[in-house]
């Protein structure tokens, strides 16, 4: 018998290094990406795996896989790799090479996803979430897909039935003259519809904390993961025309509520940071020079660090005592360090830090920055509802009373999404952080939206004595 040979070739790397500036050849094969990535179970090849099949050049493995198109961005691959390779970005690459070449998507839904979330952000500047599902539904084939979510979401007037129209333009702006208590702030898509409560109940609790939040006038969508799935450069200028826009406004800081929101604007100021073509590109397009000299907030670090756990804890009316919360930041709220330059990426402690200021008993838990699946909760639900139950499990299982969310997509997976797990023994409420401050500063229902969850907080704390 004749003996066989193995052709191997850096091409596929090569690829990869111009596009994205990432060398798959740094990997060493630790097994690390894998060993903490949450979706491993459903890829055909883990995600070292997939970087061995990249260093070896074996292009047709690499670009017909399904891991690239699965991979939820969660950026734990990226934070953990010894070798600071961001594996996650790479992962994006060989899905936008694969279709350039023309080759199918290896999860076709995910690619439907994408691209119908990328023409409603661009047809309506703001993403139109109800038209967005009924696309999704009539173009994938599952017309049914998510009915009994809807309806339940109606029911709770948590779907706007019109789009918003929106266009930024951060070359006709006009500079505010803003008060040094106001504070700029990019709600993001969700927070005008699916999580008005979230919306409503952190600006009136800024207002307890004397406050006032102001958003830039047209701001659009900043692209969350469709967009930068799809085209790296659009997915940099789509957050940074808001940015460039809150700074027009006269603003020198914005607090972005929504994680995704404000892992996009992280990473686009820190794109244009590295890259001064882009830079130049993206000012060119949008006729405005962007300055770089506004600063973007989390929430949970806006609240801890700038206006400062003692004056959070001074304005408590009714203290939270022995409600017991578990505290979930998700992936994007300090992941990757890098980026978002959290000192603590694993196991972060604001949102722990402002329920105990307001009274509650916040626990030690397994789940703080784990994935619930948020960019699949559409394309590949299955998979969603398997991350998104083993966290509220976890959190049943520690004695929680509540879970505490700082994202109105986390809060949509780990609330609404309660609903369809099927077996699950018990039903834990979800609630934003601001509407336990809002609870504890003795705010009217309204400003608490307690009302708008779908698994409803109220019998528990009634029964605590917390509101009658």
């Amino acid at each position: 018998m004749g003996e066989t040979t193995t052709q191997l070739s850096p091409d596929l790397a090569r690829v990869i290094k111009e596009l994205c500036g990432e060398n798959a050849f740094l990997c060493y094969q630790c097994v690390r990406c894998s060993s903490g990535c949450p979706v491993t179970d459903y890829f055909d090849y883990t995600p070292n795996q997939i970087m061995r099949l990249v260093q070896i050049g074996d292009e047709e493995e690499a670009l017909n896989a399904r891991t690239p198109w699965l991979c939820a961005s969660c950026q734990t691959c990226s934070t953990r790799c010894p070798q600071g390779i961001d594996i996650a970005r790479i992962m994006e690459v060989l899905t936008q090479v694969a279709t350039e070449r023309g080759i199918k998507p290896a999860v076709p839904d995910v690619a439907l996803f994408h691209k119908i979330f990328i023409k409603d952000a661009n047809m309506f500047g703001r993403v139109y979430e109800l038209g967005l599902m009924g696309a999704m539904n009539i173009l994938s084939g599952n017309f049914f897909q998510d009915m009994d979510l809807g309806i339940e979401m109606m029911k709770k007037a948590k779907l706007s039935f019109l789009p918003t129209m929106a266009t930024a333009r951060p070359d006709k702006a006009t500079k505010l003259d803003l008060a040094e208590n106001q504070v700029g702030y990019y709600p993001g898509c969700s927070l005008h519809s699916l999580a008005a409560e979230f919306d409503r109940s952190f600006k009136a609790v800024a207002t307890e904390l004397e406050y006032e939040l102001v958003e830039p006038k047209g701001w659009t969508c900043c692209g969350a993961s469709p967009v930068h799935h799809v085209d790296h450069y659009k997915g940099i200028k789509a957050p940074l025309v808001n940015l460039a826009l809150a700074e027009a406004n006269g603003m020198n800081e914005v607090v972005a509520p929504c994680a995704a929101c404000y892992n996009r604007f992280k990473a686009a100021e820190h794109e244009v940071e590295e890259d001064r073509q882009i830079r130049q590109r993206i000012d060119s397009e949008m006729g405005y020079t962007f300055k770089g000299d506004i600063k973007v907030h989390s929430i949970s670090e806006w609240l801890a660090d700038e206006v400062g756990l003692d004056k959070i804890g001074e304005k408590v009316k009714m203290p939270l005592t022995g409600l017991k919360v578990v505290n979930y930041y998700g992936c994007l709220l300090t992941r990757p360090p890098k980026i978002t330059g959290h000192p603590h990426p694993e196991y972060p402690m604001e949102l722990d830090d402002i329920c105990d200021a307001i009274g509650a008993e916040s626990l030690d838990w397994d789940d703080k920055t784990i994935c619930c699946g948020g960019s699949l909760a559409v394309p590949a639900k299955e998979i969603m509802l398997k991350l998104s139950r083993d966290i509220v499990e976890n959190a049943v299982a520690v004695g929680a009373d509540v879970i505490v969310v700082a994202c109105p997509l986390c809060d949509s997976n780990l609330d609404s999404r309660q609903l369809q797990m099927e077996g699950l023994e018990k039903k834990i409420p979800v609630l934003y952080v601001t509407q336990l401050m809002a609870l504890a500063y003795g705010l009217g229902a309204k400003e608490r939206g307690f009302n708008k969850k779908l698994v409803d907080p109220r019998p528990l704390l009634k029964a605590r004595g917390f509101i009658t």
